[in-house]
C-alpha cells in the first residue's frame, strides 16, 4: 500500500508543478505543441513566457531560435542561438544551426566560420564537414569543398549527401567523370 501512495503523491506533485503559472516547463511544452502544429507565432509567445521565467535556460532560446528559423526570421534566430551559446558554450549543434541560417542568407563566410567552430567541438561529425563543404562550393572554392566532403565520407562512408555535394564540386571544377561517380554512389545510398 505504501508504494501506491508514493506513486499517487508523486503524480499529485507532478500535476501541481504543471499547474504552477511560474513553471517555465508549462510554457516550453505549450511552445513545442504549437510548433508541431505549425502555429509559430503562438510557439514564440510561449517560449518567450518561459524565457521570462527562466532567463538562463539555453535550451529555450535554442527552441525559440528554431521557430524563428522556420518562419524565415533569420536575424532573430541568430540572436536566440547566440544567446543560447552565451549561456552554455558547449552546444556545438547550435553553432551548426547558426551556420545553417547564415548559409540560407547567402552569408557563406559566416557559415564557414560557424561550421568550423562546430567542427572544432565535434570533429567526428560527418554532416558538419559536408555542410561546410557546401558553403565552400557556393563560394566557388571547389578544392576546399572536395576536401571537406572527402573528410565527411571518411567519417561516414554511407552519408549520401557528402557524395552528392562532392559530385557538385567536381562538376564545378569540370571533372565530370568524378562527378558522375560520386553522383552514382549517392544515388545508390538513398
Amino acid at each position: 500500500m505504501t508504494n501506491i501512495w508514493r506513486t499517487v503523491s508523486g503524480a499529485v506533485a507532478f500535476l501541481l508543478k504543471r499547474l504552477d503559472p511560474n513553471n517555465a516547463e508549462v510554457y516550453i511544452d505549450r511552445g513545442q505543441a504549437y510548433c508541431e502544429k505549425g502555429e509559430y507565432d503562438e510557439a514564440i509567445k510561449e517560449y518567450t513566457k518561459a524565457i521570462r521565467r527562466e532567463p538562463d535556460d539555453a535550451w529555450t532560446y535554442e527552441r525559440r531560435g528554431d521557430v524563428y528559423q522556420r518562419k524565415g526570421e533569420f536575424d532573430k534566430a541568430i540572436e536566440d542561438y547566440t544567446e543560447s551559446i552565451r549561456l552554455d558554450s558547449d552546444r556545438d549543434w547550435v553553432y551548426s544551426e547558426i551556420a545553417w541560417v547564415h548559409f540560407r542568407k547567402g552569408e557563406y563566410d559566416k557559415a564557414i566560420e560557424d561550421y568550423t567552430k562546430a567542427i572544432r567541438m565535434n570533429p567526428n561529425d560527418a554532416e558538419l564537414y559536408q555542410q561546410r563543404g557546401d558553403a565552400y562550393f557556393w563560394k566557388d572554392e571547389y578544392d576546399k569543398a572536395i576536401k571537406d566532403c572527402t573528410e565527411s565520407i571518411r567519417l561516414d562512408p554511407d552519408w549520401a549527401w557528402a557524395y552528392n555535394s562532392r559530385s557538385a564540386a567536381y562538376r564545378g571544377k569540370g571533372d565530370l567523370q568524378k562527378a558522375k561517380a560520386d553522383f552514382d554512389k549517392a544515388k545508390s545510398l538513398r
